[in-house]
C-alpha cells in the first residue's frame, strides 16, 4: 500500500485509489444510474440514523462472531459481488478472497470475475460463495452451479434487479468497454465479446447485458435452478417486504437487500431504508444480508440494528483492492471490523444478540462525514 500517507479511514482508501486509477475506471466505479442521486441517497439515509451509547456497563472486548446460513462467521461482514477485479489490481478476485479470508469475512465472487472458480477457491481461506445473473444460455449457469459445487463454494446468489444494466451516464460518456485482457474466465468467450467492444457514447456492460440476460425470467423459473443444485440460494436485490416473502415461498435461504449500490433504478428505495420490514417479514425463516454505502463500523452496526445478519461491503473492498492488493481488502475491512467494535463497546454490546432497533435514534442532524 502507499506509504505517502497514512489510510486511517475508509474515505482515505477512497482517495488514493481515485489518484490510482484511470478515469473511465474510476468513473465505472464511482458512478450510479440516471444523476446519480440513488447513490448519494444511500449515504444519507445512514447518516440520518443516530446510535444511542451506554455508560458504565462494563462491557469489554465485545465478540464480532455469528452463524450465517448455519456457519460460523469471525465478524459480521463480507465483500459484495462486484465483476473484474482485473481492473483494479493484475490478481484480481485472487487477492480480493486472500484479504476477505485474513479479515475473518465473507467473500462473494461475480459470475464475471476474472479468476477460475478454482482459483478463488484455493486462495480463500473464509467461506466463499458465488454470485449468478440469469443468463439466456442456461448451459452455461449449469456449467458455473456444477463448477462451484465442485471448487466448494458454500453458496449461490442471484442477483435479479438487473435484467438490463440500467442507464449509466458516466460510462455512456466514456465509451466504457472491459479492456481485451480482463476476461470474465469462467464463461465462455462469446457470452462475454459484447463486453470488449467499445462503441463511442455507448455502454458495452449495458449492450452485453441486453443480449445476453433473460429479462423473462419469474418466479417459477427459481425451480429450475433450486433442481440443479443442493447449495443454498439467495436473492439479491430485494427491496420489498411482499418480494422477501416470495422468496422464501420459492424455497430461498437467503435475501440480499440491494439498490445495487445506486446502479439501477433511479430514485430507488435505499437498502437501509427497506431493510427493517424485510426483516421483520422473513425474520428466522431466511438469511438477510444488505449492502449500500457502509463507509464505517458504525453505519454496520446501524444495519444490523435494523435487522440484517451480515453487511457486505462494495466500493471500499475495491479500493482497498487498488491500494493494495489482498493487503489492501484485508485493511479496509479490518479498518470496519475494528470500527465496529469500538462501536459495539461504546454502546454497551457485549456480542451481537443484544443489537436490535433500541439502539437507534432515527433524527440525527446532517453532518459531514469525516475525512
Amino acid at each position: 500500500m502507499t506509504q505517502e500517507r497514512a489510510l486511517l479511514h475508509v474515505r482515505d482508501f477512497e482517495e488514493e485509489a481515485h489518484r490510482r486509477l484511470s478515469p473511465p475506471v474510476w468513473d465505472y466505479l464511482a458512478g450510479g444510474s440516471g444523476d446519480e442521486s440513488a447513490v448519494h441517497a444511500n449515504q444519507a439515509v445512514l447518516d440520518r440514523l443516530g446510535l444511542h451509547p451506554r455508560v458504565l456497563t462494563g462491557t469489554a472486548g465485545p465478540d464480532l462472531g455469528t452463524t450465517l446460513l448455519g456457519r460460523p462467521l469471525r465478524v459480521p461482514l463480507g465483500v459484495a459481488p462486484m465483476a473484474h477485479h482485473r481492473l483494479f489490481h493484475p490478481e484480481g478476485e485472487v487477492a480480493t478472497a486472500q484479504g476477505a479470508g485474513s479479515a475473518g469475512a465473507l467473500f462473494i465472487a461475480s459470475i464475471f470475475a476474472n479468476r477460475t472458480l478454482q482459483e478463488m477457491a484455493g486462495a480463500a481461506s473464509g467461506p466463499l460463495w458465488l454470485q449468478l445473473y440469469w443468463l439466456r444460455r442456461r448451459d452455461q449457469l449449469e456449467k458455473l452451479v456444477a463448477g462451484a459445487e465442485e471448487a466448494g463454494f458454500g453458496a449461490l446468489v442471484l442477483t435479479v434487479d438487473a435484467p438490463v444494466v440500467a442507464r449509466r451516464p458516466r460510462d455512456l460518456r466514456n465509451g466504457f468497454s472491459v479492456p481485451a485482457d480482463v476476461r470474465a474466465v469462467n464463461l465462455d468467450s462469446a457470452v462475454m465479446a459484447t463486453t470488449h467492444r467499445a462503441v463511442a457514447g455507448t455502454s458495452a456492460l449495458a449492450a452485453h447485458s441486453a443480449e445476453q440476460f433473460d429479462t423473462t425470467v419469474g418466479w417459477a423459473d427459481l425451480a429450475w435452478l433450486r433442481g440443479r443444485t443442493k447449495l443454498p440460494l439467495l436473492l439479491k436485490g430485494v427491496l420489498t417486504a411482499q418480494d422477501a416473502r416470495l422468496a422464501v415461498e420459492h424455497g430461498m435461504d437467503g435475501v440480499v437487500v440491494s439498490n445495487h449500490g445506486g446502479r439501477q433504478l433511479p430514485g430507488a428505495v435505499t437498502a437501509v431504508a427497506a431493510l427493517p420490514e424485510i426483516a421483520a417479514e422473513v425474520r428466522g425463516r431466511c438469511a438477510v444480508l444488505v449492502d449500500g454505502a457502509f463507509r464505517h463500523g458504525s453505519d454496520v452496526l446501524k444495519a444490523l440494528a435494523l435487522g440484517a445478519d451480515t453487511v457486505l461491503i462494495g466500493r471500499p473492498a475495491l479500493w482497498g483492492l487498488t491500494c493494495g492488493g489482498s493487503t489492501g481488502v484485508a485493511a479496509v475491512l479490518g479498518l470496519l471490523r475494528d470500527e465496529l467494535a469500538e462501536a459495539m463497546l461504546l454502546c454497551g454490546l457485549p456480542g451481537l444478540g443484544p443489537v436490535d432497533g433500541t439502539l437507534l435514534h432515527p433524527h440525527r442532524p446532517p453532518g459531514r462525514r469525516p475525512l
